[in-house]
């Protein structure tokens, strides 16, 4: 499975989007489409920054208030992967950054991955126990 992911990940997903980049630069343009990256990065980042701070504000109140942070730190950190996505020259990787950085759109990411771990500690696949 790790292979799959991973084959996809650094030979399909690049063939992808470059894809998408020849095809968009025929239609708008080459300079035009280099200038959308680059700006679609610049947004994304800042968008990413702004997001990553009220998560981290969000983390800091539950601290406060006795309560375990683990969904805004599971945001934190899908928040880190939406900027990676940004700074990454494409259309796919962009879309997908955006969407990492809606909150709802993270709130159901957050509970893929949450069903995901459960199954796997329920299989055994996953150890729990604490070392001592």
């Amino acid at each position: 499975m790790i292979f799959s992911i991973l084959l996809v990940v650094f030979i399909v997903l690049p063939i992808v989007e470059l894809a998408l980049l020849i095809k968009v630069g025929e239609h708008i343009g080459a300079i035009y489409t280099v200038g959308l990256v680059v700006l679609t990065g610049v947004v994304g980042v800042s968008l990413a920054r702004l997001e990553g701070m009220r998560i981290l504000w969000h983390i800091r109140q539950d601290l406060e208030e006795g309560r375990v942070p683990a969904p805004a730190v599971v945001d934190g950190l899908l928040i880190i992967v939406a900027g990676a996505l940004l700074v990454t020259p494409g259309f796919l990787t962009d879309a997908t950054g955006f969407l990492l950085l809606v909150p709802r759109f993270r709130m159901y990411v957050r509970s893929v991955i949450r069903r995901y771990l459960d199954q796997r500690v329920h299989a055994d696949v996953i150890d729990v126990t604490y070392w001592e």
